[in-house]
């Protein structure tokens, strides 16, 4: 098998009803595009594919310019790598959240925030919630879960950073189902 494993995420598909994109549709799109391996995980719209080449921003661009193209509206895609996704979870620091997976989430982040911009987002944090900024991903521990949580909400007005949230039951499955595809 050639190429390498990589995690596309979505947002703002099929959220409310809206910008709807059926998964079978999304999985031959990735195929037209000339992807193998691809598998899709939950509505949201997680894709793992295998790419011969290009790295993650070069996939980024092309993907998001095609899906565009084809669907007729923006969705903005982050897309990571698998040693990306072991560090994510690796690097967890909320190991005892992880055990209820709607209350931690995972940020990716289109990329690493700056000190005054990870203060001007810890001064909103007043409780319950923590977070922490580790490189391009923000990791949430929402003890009432992110339906609740008032804080979620402010996260990407205050934090100015675009990004798009899962929570850590989708973050295990796209990292099994990529360690599956055989992660090279």
């Amino acid at each position: 098998m050639s190429g390498k494993i990589f995690i596309a995420l979505f947002s703002g598909i099929n959220v409310g009803g809206n910008r709807i994109v059926k998964m079978a549709e999304l999985r031959a799109f990735f195929e037209d595009l000339g992807f193998s391996d691809v598998a899709t995980y939950v509505q949201s719209g997680n894709v793992v594919f295998r790419a011969d080449n290009g790295d993650a921003a070069a996939l980024t661009k092309r993907i998001e310019a095609a899906f565009e193209t084809k669907w007729g509206f923006h969705s903005r895609i982050m897309v990571r790598d698998f040693k990306w996704f072991e560090r994510l979870v690796r690097e967890n620091p909320y190991p005892e959240a992880a055990a209820d997976h709607t209350k931690l989430h995972a940020y990716a982040l289109e990329r690493e925030p700056t000190a005054d911009e990870v203060a001007r987002l810890a001064e909103k944090c007043t409780g319950p919630e923590r977070f922490e900024v580790k490189g391009d991903v923000l990791y949430l521990s929402a003890p009432d879960g992110l339906g609740k949580s008032v804080f979620a909400n402010l996260i990407p007005r205050t934090l100015k950073v675009p990004g798009t949230a899962r929570n850590w039951r989708s973050v295990l499955a796209l990292l099994e189902m990529a360690g599956k595809s055989g992660s090279d």
